[in-house]
């Protein structure tokens, strides 16, 4: 068993939380957590690439002189690839680079690296984060008296609040996530972690179903 301080959006410690990091994960695979990186940012890429082939370029396809007697070297159509003007040999077409690892796979990637944050003591534990509106003064403040405002952060929240996000989505390098969106790609991209402790305990269930 392990303890981290609560605190509030002042700074001000209000309790501790005590917890075992074996209910999130009972080791860290690096190859695992890697593996899943992977698949995020191939997902990520577009792949909407696109040269014309020679059937797509503009043009005729009747032979440009004929193959015998007039002493130049045989000339297919305008369109061949040897031609200004003409198609590319080998063609770029869309291509769609996502694919997915076992759902038991990702999940278990995303609890060794909300175990990983731990133990390199990058996560900080609120009592709660709410905001009366979007007001991102007040985010930006609560940053600044944690320590984190230089760093990048993600926030995790028990479950999605519209005013939260408005008053975050302006503040750069900080991203806010519910517990249900979270994954291993946003904790391991993000160097801090703000948690709060309701959030925290829905995630040590066992049950807890992630991204």
């Amino acid at each position: 068993m392990a303890s981290i301080a609560i605190k509030n959006m002042s700074g001000d410690e209000v309790g501790s939380f005590d917890y075992d990091l074996d209910a999130l994960s009972p080791e860290i695979n690096k190859q695992l957590l890697h593996d899943v990186v992977v698949m995020y940012e191939a997902n990520k890429r577009v792949g909407t690439v696109k040269t014309k082939g020679r059937g797509e370029v503009a043009g005729s396809t009747k032979k440009l002189f004929r193959q015998k007697g007039t002493g130049r070297a045989r000339a297919g159509a305008s369109r061949t690839p040897v031609r200004k003007g003409g198609g590319h040999t080998f063609a770029k077409t869309p291509k769609d680079w996502t694919y997915r690892l076992p759902k038991k796979a990702v999940r278990l990637a995303t609890r060794m690296a909300l175990r990983s944050k731990f133990e390199d003591n990058q996560v900080c534990l609120v009592d709660s984060l709410s905001v009366d509106g979007p007001k991102t003064k007040l985010i930006a403040d609560t940053l600044k008296t944690l320590g984190l405002a230089s760093k990048s952060v993600l926030m995790v929240i028990p479950e999605y609040n519209i005013d939260l996000w408005r008053s975050s989505r302006n503040i750069e390098q900080l991203q806010v996530s519910p517990t249900n969106f979270l994954n291993a790609y946003d904790l391991l991209h993000q160097h801090e972690l703000i948690i709060t402790k309701d959030a925290l305990e829905s995630l040590l269930n066992p049950a807890a179903v992630t991204a």
